[in-house]
């Protein structure tokens, strides 16, 4: 797959919008799941949300929805630091999802995001403290990019990743993803596909929308939680499965210098699943091709989503067909 047929395939959903989406305890029509438009501007300023990924089973009979306890615990705890009242718990939740995949008959891959925003119309700009929210879960088909050869070309941008003295960055909330849209549009205008982002201590912090790592003589090396990571649900697994291979991993500061020096360097994260660095600040990475030991992970990756690997049946929750 071409870069930009990559890029697209990231930005894009497979086909029409969904019949239903879960909306606060009850399936609604997807048309009909409407706000007023006072209700958007501020509301946003403190709505969080998650990504969430169904893969369609090996033998073609079951959506297995990929490590939705962890997604659904990150969402509470995002909703936490924001100050924000969820009404609901993981197992609603969880039981959500399960309807809304249902009611909605996927055959393939689906995309969830679970999300949760101030309720009603909200005139505060700052939305006070325990605001009880809305809580739905849209989704959408997709097409994995896994195994297709694919790969991006990032730059380190010259925006900075938020931190712990501006705003939670362990928060998925859509406030903080402004901070990557600037980065990515950057990184665009400057003929990248994606940036990756340093800390205020200017080491590296992450990608627009996923963590990074690289691999250097056999080791592989990813930024620690305390560089303004986002605590990502991809980034434990891959690690695990790392580490399961008997390979060695270490989580610590990383100089962006060390980028150039990579042999191997990818992004993970459930959008991008595991996708490999070609060139990095216009310096080929390796051969320019996917790496070795990130073909092994991502092989590994998509054999656990798939349900081939019994050994991490407890990270997918099953959604069987009618």
């Amino acid at each position: 797959m071409t870069t930009a047929a990559a890029l697209e395939a990231l930005a894009s959903p497979d086909a029409a919008d969904p019949a239903w989406i879960w909306r606060s305890g009850e399936l609604v029509p997807w048309d009909r799941a409407t706000v007023h438009v006072n209700a958007v501007g501020h509301a946003s300023v403190a709505a969080v949300f998650e990504g969430v990924k169904a893969y369609l089973a090996a033998d073609g009979e079951r959506l297995l929805v990929f490590r939705l306890e962890e997604h659904l615990r990150r969402l509470l705890d995002s909703a936490r630091l924001c100050r924000l009242t969820l009404p609901y718990t993981t197992d609603q939740l969880r039981a959500a999802v399960v309807e809304l995949l249902t009611a909605n008959d996927y055959r393939q891959d689906a995309y969830l995001r679970p999300w949760a925003f101030p309720g009603g119309v909200i005139r505060e700009q700052m939305v006070p403290a325990g605001t009880v929210c809305e809580v739905l879960v849209d989704s959408w088909p997709f097409s994995s990019a896994l195994e297709t050869g694919r790969g991006c070309r990032a730059a380190v941008s010259s925006w900075l990743r938020v931190g712990e003295a501006s705003m939670p960055p362990r928060a998925k909330a859509f406030s903080n993803y402004h901070n990557g849209r600037l980065a990515m549009m950057e990184a665009r205008e400057n003929g990248h596909d994606w940036p990756v982002m340093l800390n205020e201590r200017h080491k590296v912090s992450e990608g627009a929308g996923a963590c990074i790592a690289l691999v250097r003589d056999g080791v592989v090396t990813t930024p620690s939680l305390s560089s303004g990571v986002l605590p990502g649900v991809t980034r434990d697994t891959a690690l695990t499965l790392l580490r399961d291979l008997d390979l060695p991993v270490e989580e610590r500061e990383v100089d962006r210098s060390e980028l150039h020096l990579a042999d191997e360097i990818f992004f993970m994260g459930t959008a991008w699943e595991i996708l490999p660095v070609t060139t990095i600040d216009g310096l080929t990475v390796g051969d320019g091709t996917p790496g070795p030991l990130t073909r092994r992970l991502s092989q590994a990756y998509g054999r656990v989503v798939r349900g081939l690997d019994e050994r991490y049946a407890h990270w997918l929750t099953e959604v069987k067909l009618p």
